[in-house]
């Protein structure tokens, strides 16, 4: 029986080369769990029977066989890819695996790519396909990542709709977030019975699709399959900031999984393929354990976000970054506003001060345009300081933040162009988004598309000027509207979903080029309204901005939450102290920020000298600790968080033993909580880092490793540390 092996102990593929048939990919897992095919003949090929193609690709004219319907398995080209070889390389403790295959009626070539981490359970993959035949091919999807016998390890009196959980994570604007478990079988998933009477199985999928240009703007590109009972997890990311599509079913009374960027069903997207032409999908990587489920799973995911992300200085320092947008000026900033707040901040501890958005708006202040936006809102996209807001100049400002010792930075949405802005004029149609030879208009703005040199040109000028000329360090990146499907621009390519992915390619090679000519520039990846909160983003820009949520009470549920697919030092959550905060709910507003990357705001001009207090010792023991975050791994011992959960915890358990727990008691939540920490050393020590207009109880039951918190007020928060006792 022709098969690979590949792999480490914690994660190997057992792949079919069988000649006689394609590909497949039959299991995937710890080592001891493979199966054997000289010693387990019978268990092989029951795995072999229900393994789909190591690739799943359908073109327009071949589409599937043995199926209709929705789902994008067995497709006529994937049954007929052969092996034509293989071969494997390591370096710097990565194993990378290429599996070359063939399908000689149609002349496509496949090349799936495995990337493992020694450290880690955790497999990136993509795949090319190349047109080796001699005539043009038309893809309407290729998988990235494609595995079946997902319930083999169930017991064979339990039902695997029953047996398997599927956690899924909505993700709405300002709610971010949003994960849920449920069983295959609550999630509409289930065996109908049909197996035994010749058919593969049911119809019906759970299919969790992006289509447009936020990658999260209603569910994370994210999702985890779990055994109920043993806690055997795989946890996958699609790592694209475009179009994707995740997709989960029964196949011959077992359940397979296939991931992939844009599919023509879901997102308009298609791909002619002459001759000697190629494509590479988009990568997507998979962590599985053997135990531990999500929160296991989770812990290796974040190992390989943490290994293949760009290196930047800014990880080193976590600077506190005050920015002048939430809850404070929104959006209408001017030297007279500004001036009180860059005194503020710098009293507070701030290291970089940001000027959101507004700072280029030519309208009178408070103007506001159609649909209830600022009056700059269509007009943008010239990037030149506004004479109005700033009569003696944007620079007196950017100086007087450079001289209370903090680095100035500008906020920016380099993607737009106003529909009223002279740079709509300027630019060739090309330069833009077009369907239909028509230009695309959204929200009164149009989008560049990056694939086209003058757009490029036209941003990297932007940027390169506000570097040169105001000497800003930092720069926030927003995005605020989703332009559909993509562009059917005069370029060859062939459907709307085609173009946008061409534009989202570009995009980050356009990201690579400014962190290349400006390596200490922070970029901030703002995935509140930008909604774009996916690894092929986080693995190039060193802060993330999470949440848009203005309420102090709401924000806790997200903070707690975040790690999930942000890496805490990398994850910015908003502290934005006002002057009708108690010290309690100050103290709420500040641990909401104290396990991420700390983004002031708010109106710490207008606070007393006790709540400006407050503030500042939560800043000061942010910097005792904030160098432990790059390293520190996330734990939920709540569970994670509900929207209206009454009592949330985080914590992070450090390289050096020490955890670090946030917890937060909102409003109709009994005064005490109970707290397992099954990780922590009996020997360890509690001790408050940091609480405000309350005093926190904590009793440490040593042999039962749990910590019982009293909290005596609603609206109010603490930050815990346990410490090994040596260092208490």
């Amino acid at each position: 029986m022709a098969h690979l092996r590949w792999g480490t102990d914690a994660l190997s593929l057992l792949i079919s080369l069988d000649p006689a048939g394609p590909v497949r990919l039959l299991a995937a897992g710890e080592a001891p769990s493979l199966p054997d095919p000289a010693r387990e003949p019978e268990r092989w090929a029951r795995l072999a029977h229900r393994a789909l193609p190591l690739v799943e690709i359908q073109s327009t004219d071949g589409g599937r066989l043995g199926t209709s319907g929705k789902r994008h398995v067995d497709g006529t080209i994937s049954r007929g890819l052969r092996h034509t070889g293989h071969d494997e390389d390591r370096t710097a403790g990565v194993r990378t695996l290429r599996v070359r295959m063939a399908d000689e009626d149609s002349g496509l070539r496949a090349t799936a790519v495995y990337t493992l981490r020694e450290d880690a359970p955790v497999l990136h993959s993509e795949v090319t396909v190349e047109n080796r035949g001699d005539r043009a091919i038309a893809l309407e999807y290729v998988s990235s990542f494609t595995v079946s016998n997902l319930a083999r390890h169930l017991p064979d009196s339990e039902r695997w709709e029953d047996g398997l959980s599927l956690w899924l994570a909505a993700n709405p604007w300002s709610g971010e977030f949003r994960w849920s478990r449920a069983t295959l079988a609550e999630r509409g998933l289930y065996d109908v019975g049909m197996v035994p009477y010749g058919q593969t199985g049911s119809k019906n999928r759970i299919a969790v699709t992006s289509t447009g240009s936020w990658s999260s703007s209603e569910y994370l590109p994210m999702g985890c399959l779990e055994e109920t009972a043993s806690g055997r997890a795989l946890l996958w990311q699609i790592e694209h900031n475009g179009s994707w599509h995740a997709e989960l079913a029964d196949r011959l009374d077992d359940v397979y999984l296939t991931l992939s960027g844009p599919t023509d069903r879901e997102h308009q997207w298609r791909r002619s393929l002459a001759p000697g032409g190629s494509f590479r999908t988009v990568p997507v990587t998979v962590a599985l354990v053997p135990e531990g489920g999500f929160e296991a799973a989770l812990a290796a995911l974040t190992t390989h976000r943490r290994a293949t992300r760009r290196t930047h200085p800014d990880h080193e320092q976590l600077p506190i970054v005050f920015n002048d947008f939430m809850n404070s000026l929104m959006g209408e900033p001017s030297t007279k506003a500004l001036l009180p707040l860059v005194d503020a901040a710098a009293a507070a501890g701030a290291e970089y001060f940001c000027i959101d958005a507004g700072w280029y708006d030519t309208e009178p202040p408070g103007t506001v345009g159609p649909g209830g936006v600022p009056g700059w809102w269509d007009s943008v996209g010239e990037w030149q300081e506004s004479a109005t807001r700033f009569p003696g100049g944007l620079g007196e400002v950017l100086d007087r933040i450079r001289e209370a010792g903090m680095v100035p930075g500008l906020w920016l949405e380099p993607e737009v162009v106003g529909v009223r802005s002279p740079v709509a004029a300027s630019l060739p149609d090309e330069a833009f988004f077009r369907r239909g030879g028509v230009r695309v208009t959204e929200w009164g703005r149009h989008q560049l598309d990056l694939r086209h040199p003058a757009a490029r040109a036209h941003l990297d000028s932007v940027v390169d000027r506000l570097v040169r000329d105001y000497g800003v360090g930092y720069l926030k990146l927003d995005y605020n509207i989703d332009i559909g499907a993509g562009t059917d621009g005069p370029d060859g390519t062939d459907s709307p979903g085609d173009g946008l992915l061409g534009h989202n390619r570009a995009h980050l090679d356009w990201l690579d080029g400014v962190l290349d000519r400006h390596p200490g520039l922070v970029l901030e990846s703002c995935a509140a309204g930008g909604s774009r909160t996916d690894h092929a983003v986080l693995s190039r820009l060193p802060v993330h901005s999470v949440t848009d949520q203005q309420d102090f009470r709401l924000l806790p549920a997200i903070a707690a939450a975040a790690p999930t697919a942000v890496t805490p030092e990398q994850g910015a959550i908003w502290a934005y102290p006002l002057p009708e905060h108690t010290h309690a709910e100050l103290g709420m507003v500040m641990v909401s920020a104290l396990l991420g990357r700390v983004h002031l705001s708010g109106r710490p001009d207008l606070l007393t000298t006790d709540q400006m207090a407050v503030v500042c010792e939560a800043l000061a023991t942010y910097k005792t600790y904030r160098r432990l975050l790059p390293t520190a791994r996330p734990r939920w011992p709540l569970g994670l968080p509900g929207w209206r959960d009454g009592w949330l915890a985080l914590a992070l358990t450090t390289r050096d033993g020490m955890t670090l727990l946030a917890l937060w008691r909102r409003d109709g939540a009994p005064a005490t909580v109970h707290v397992p920490l099954p990780w922590a050393d009996s020997g360890d020590r509690p001790r408050v880092l940091f609480e405000a207009g309350v005093r926190a109880t904590l009793d440490w039951d040593e042999g039962g490793r749990a910590l019982r918190v009293g909290l005596p007020m609603e609206r109010s928060a603490v930050l815990i540390a346990l410490e090994p006792a040596a260092r208490s």
